[in-house]
């Protein structure tokens, strides 16, 4: 077995730092490589509390100066994995998120994760107190962007990796700023960091890594075409050669309906226990007992997760029978949009406005169908749960939505492949037509039990996607 070490740079990982599917997935990758023979460590920005949660850490680099400040570098572990914590207090000793506070993003943004990034870079050139040093760099977003064009500029031998998780951020900032990035006069052109007379941290990414991944297959092919480029479509289709979709797993032992302690436990093979979720998700949202599919959504409540589309498509569904449970949180319109569906249709509409983890698992334990009808989505987490607890997804033919889930078309159904509910476009019509597709499955309760179990039964681990990973680092170290 072949193997190496792995610097892996992003702004946030579980279980250290999460806002997003980004997290679950950095966090996800070291266990899922460690078999594997790939050893890979996190670097992470020690926002307030990280150190705290960190076993055993002890410093392994400093600098005098670093963006501003002092810095240094923690290592630790966290449930086991071994992060290095980047303590620079001038940079990241703040209230607020990882990249906000109540007035707004922090208009050092660029400086902070630049930060992140030189650090990788030096570690990539001289390793750490001890020896390490990593064969592999692994960037993750934009947050990550300029840890492969520090290695490219400053002629550092080491390959490098960049995952776009959602190319809608792209770390922009004004051309001033190239001296203050410690970025040299000939990165900004059209062929490193400059992009639309500014600067981007994604771009410079993309443009120096030795390998492009993507998040899903579907989204590496998606993101050549303008609607899902955002303007990055030109540099993803020259680089088309290096690009690799790879789809994001699932912690299948965390999101387990056999063994999760949230719920009443079931399995594909005794689905009772479902119901009995089912019951009990109603009642925790206060709805009347509802005869058709009761439908969730947990989600980012924002025009791209198409929460626009619901108001429109739903009625019809909730007339008929359905019911629906909304857990999230995001823009104001759209929380003023599921508020104003719950008065409309009380004892058919349960609203929880914010986040809860347990509460999430109750959801997808009691939910007969999910709703992704997503705009775009890099890969998407929540269909796979659905998949995983038999809630069966009801999903836009976008990114890993299409990817992960089969469609109930005359095809699919028979020959006993379909696992859900796939429609196009993404409009309110094409939901309104996907819900209607679901009332009338749902009412055959045989072939929707064997709907479910197929659904239970897809592959959303880790393991062949850390093989794709492996495979991509082991072909650059040759390389």
């Amino acid at each position: 077995m072949m193997g190496g070490r792995v610097l892996s740079v992003a702004s946030e990982a579980v279980p250290l730092i999460k806002t997003g599917g980004l997290a679950d997935v950095v966090g996800a990758l070291p266990a899922a490589l460690g078999p594997l023979g790939w050893q890979m460590r996190l670097l992470l920005p020690a926002y307030p509390g990280v150190l705290a949660k960190l076993v055993a850490a002890r410093e392994v680099w400093a600098a005098a100066e670093l963006f501003g400040g002092p810095g240094r570098v923690m290592l630790g572990k966290a449930a086991g994995v071994e992060v290095l914590a980047l303590d620079a207090p001038h940079l990241f000793a703040r209230e607020g998120g990882p990249y906000s506070d109540a007035a707004g993003d922090f208009g050092d943004n660029p400086e902070r994760f630049a930060a992140l990034c030189w650090v990788a870079s030096e570690l990539a050139r001289s390793g750490v107190a001890g020896g390490w040093r990593p064969d592999i760099v692994h960037a993750h977003d934009w947050q990550g962007g300029l840890a492969p064009a520090y290695l490219r500029y400053r002629g550092i031998e080491v390959p490098s990796v960049i995952t776009v998780h959602n190319i809608a951020f792209q770390g922009v900032t004004g051309p001033e700023r190239l001296a203050s990035l410690r970025l040299p006069p000939e990165a900004y052109g059209p062929e490193g960091v400059e992009y639309w007379g500014n600067i981007s941290a994604l771009k410079a990414g993309l443009m120096t890594a030795d390998a492009i991944t993507t998040v899903s297959p579907r989204y590496a092919d998606e993101l050549m075409r303008p609607e899902f480029g955002l303007g990055l479509e030109g540099v993803i289709a020259a680089r088309a050669g290096v690009v690799h979709g790879i789809l994001n797993g699932i912690d299948t032992t965390l999101w387990n309906p056999e063994t999760d302690t949230a719920i009443v436990p079931y399995s594909a093979r005794a689905l009772a226990g479902k119901a009995q979720n089912r019951a009990l998700l109603q009642a925790e949202f206060g709805l009347a007992p509802v005869a058709g599919p009761l439908a969730i959504v947990v989600s980012r409540l924002t025009d791209q997760k198409g929460i626009d589309l619901l108001p429109e498509a739903l009625p019809e569904f909730l007339e008929s029978g359905g019911g629906l449970c909304v857990l999230g949180t995001g823009d104001a319109w759209a929380e003023d949009a599921m508020r104003a569906l719950a008065a409309r249709f009380p004892g058919r509409v349960g609203v929880k406005l914010g986040y809860d983890e347990g509460l999430s698992h109750r959801m997808f334990a009691g939910g007969d169908a999910v709703l992704v009808p997503s705009r775009f989505e890099p890969c998407g987490l929540t269909q796979m749960m659905g998949l995983r607890y038999g809630t069966v997804p009801v999903v836009s033919a976008v990114g890993g939505l299409a990817d992960t889930v089969i469609g109930t078309s005359p095809a699919s159904l028979g020959a006993r492949a379909a696992t859900g509910v796939v429609f196009h476009p993404v409009d309110a019509l094409a939901l309104r037509q996907a819900l209607r597709r679901l009332v009338a499955l749902h009412a055959d309760r045989a072939a929707w039990a064997a709907l479910q179990r197929r659904a239970m039964k897809a592959d959303l681990g880790w393991d062949a996607s850390a093989a794709r990973y492996a495979a991509l680092y082991e072909g650059l170290r040759r390389g």
